[in-house]
């Protein structure tokens, strides 16, 4: 499904990815993992065409980029990102908002055809937002505003689907409840990689995990190899303590040496 191999990435002078491979193959599900600024958002830019890499090659459904036309491939791509809802139009219903992703608009302007309204009608039954079809986007909470990105994505029953932080910003309930539904998505076809600095975000659906620190890959594989307290130290770079609950990973901040809790 993707495929990167030995990719380098630099910008003017800085190196952001450096010999970055990773192979995700049909049936797995992913999550990047690693802190702010560790190149997680460069590699989902990568596979969705926008950057190209320094060196290495990347492979995307059976398509060489730099070899293919990337529009074409992005048309079986979901995306969601919090750049890509600040350029949708807040004053606008949600159920058209939804509608546009049939056809990667931003906003319509000429006739809606009654097929795709009613298409972005199940899309928000899907993400249980169907209430709220009739409000504008600038009134909905921001847990379900990441749910109308979500029912945006579906709407071209993408071959993978691509989540850049969607939990950021979200109180607990609402981080929960955008979760669940993102865990429903194991009932679809589709290729998941998401990307978070948040471990507890790694929920069952998820099989495989890439920990990458400035833009180097330090672990990759199937999620129980590789979440580990030794992994998870070297990543990073804080004393914690692990542990699996309810089938997701969980860590705590251990105590430092010499330091008494009061």
């Amino acid at each position: 499904m993707i495929e990167l191999k030995q990719v380098n990435f630099k910008r003017e002078q800085r190196s952001i990815l450096s010999n970055v491979n990773l192979h995700m193959k049909k049936g797995e599900h992913w999550t990047i993992l690693g802190k702010n600024g560790s190149g997680k958002t460069t590699i989902l830019e990568m596979i969705n065409g926008y950057t190209f890499p320094s060196s290495g090659t990347l492979n995307v459904l059976g398509n060489l980029y730099g070899a293919c036309d990337v529009r074409e491939v992005r048309k079986k791509i979901g995306y969601i990102s919090q750049s890509l809802f600040e350029k949708l139009n807040l004053g606008d219903p949600v159920w058209e908002v939804v509608a546009t992703g049939e056809y990667a608009f931003l906003r319509f302007y000429e006739h809606i055809p009654e097929e795709i309204i009613a298409k972005a009608t199940r899309m928000l039954d899907v993400v249980q937002l169907v209430h709220v079809k009739d409000q504008l986007l600038g009134s909905l909470s921001q847990g379900e505003r990441k749910k109308v990105m979500l029912a945006r994505a579906l709407m071209t029953t993408p071959s993978i689907l691509i989540m850049d932080e969607p939990c950021a910003g979200l109180d607990l309930f609402e981080r929960e409840n955008l979760l669940q539904s993102i865990n429903e998505l194991s009932k679809k076809e589709i290729t998941i990689v998401y990307v978070t600095h948040h471990i507890e975000e790694i929920i069952p659906l998820f099989t495989h995990v890439a920990l990458i620190e400035e833009g180097v890959i330090i672990a990759s594989g199937e999620k129980d190899q590789i979440l580990n307290e030794v992994n998870l130290q070297k990543l990073f770079q804080v004393p914690i303590h692990f542990e699996w609950f309810a089938d997701r990973p969980w860590i705590k901040v251990a105590q430092e040496p010499g330091r008494n809790n009061e």
